[in-house]
């Protein structure tokens, strides 16, 4: 494992030796730019390990992405061989279709101490509910970021994350039904607390989120990158393409439905993925990712 080797992959090629927000945010952009939150893995018959190790081979070399107990397991690892302090946190993601969190953990997030600051460093929630910078860990401050407007909320040592959004305007209406342009204007991300955690704690979850039935991650084949400007995914078959505050406070939303012989090479032109084993998209799951 080599650090320069990471950099090559994510294209950065700015100074490190001195680590302020400023490099933190530089790194942190490449990576989520480069980098896919994908679980393609799981369909495509492979097993996702939790080992450093087979991630960084896996992301590095291989040139694949991952979901959260990758990517910022990965991340972990690379700012603490830049000298950061660095605290793994567990947290639990909301989940609309129930109004409710799960009772476990199920994504892994970094806090960051620099400056005399605490940080959430997050590369590894994907969709449009990625933040774009390290936000500062203060309750009640709107933080304005690239895809909207992301606050933390204390709650006596329960900390949400929230995103407020903006409206959608969804170009190519004759498909618009099948994307769900949610009328709320604020949703909770996930909740969390600062016990810091062991990468050992993850084990079980890592496990679930890719075996159990009603998974979200086995019920929906998921790809999704930061781009300059906004977001591409593919969910099962669907190809979605967001451009950020395109005008008035509003994201410009495209969307394609693609043929099974489209996906190889929306893979390989939209997020530089290319699959070792055949690859079975699905989209069972009624939960929006939007």
């Amino acid at each position: 494992m080599d650090i320069k080797e990471y950099f090559a992959r994510i294209s950065y090629r700015g100074s490190y030796d001195k680590m302020d927000l400023a490099t933190l945010t530089d790194i942190f952009q490449h990576h989520i730019r480069a980098v896919p939150f994908e679980n393609l893995s799981i369909h495509c018959g492979e097993n996702i390990e939790l080992d450093l190790e087979a991630t960084y081979h896996k992301i590095v070399r291989k040139k694949r992405g991952g979901w959260c107990m990758e990517n910022n397991y990965l991340l972990s690892w690379v700012l603490k061989t830049l000298g950061c302090d660095v605290t793994l946190l567990g947290s639990k993601v909301y989940v609309p279709e129930y109004d409710a969190y799960p009772d476990e953990i199920d994504h892994l997030l970094l806090k960051v101490e620099l400056d005399d600051k605490s940080y959430i460093v997050d590369g590894g929630f994907g969709m449009a509910y990625q933040m774009w910078q390290p936000m500062e860990l203060i309750s009640g401050t709107d933080q304005l970021q690239t895809p909207g407007v992301f606050r933390f909320v204390d709650e006596s040592g329960v900390w949400y994350l929230e995103k407020v959004k903006r409206k959608q305007w969804v170009a190519n209406q004759s498909i618009s039904t099948s994307h769900n342009v949610e009328k709320e204007v604020c949703r909770r991300v996930y909740l969390f607390t600062l016990q810091p955690r062991d990468i050992e704690e993850f084990r079980t979850c890592n496990a679930h989120l890719q075996t159990a039935p009603d998974s979200l991650f086995v019920t929906k084949s998921i790809c999704s990158l930061q781009t300059a400007d906004g977001i591409r995914a593919l969910v099962g078959w669907k190809l979605t393409e967001i451009k950020y505050n395109y005008k008035d406070n509003t994201d410009l939303v495209e969307i394609r439905i693609l043929a099974d012989e489209e996906m190889e090479k929306a893979l390989k032109e939209k997020f530089n993925i290319t699959l070792d084993k055949k690859f079975v998209p699905i989209n069972t799951s009624r939960l929006s990712l939007f």
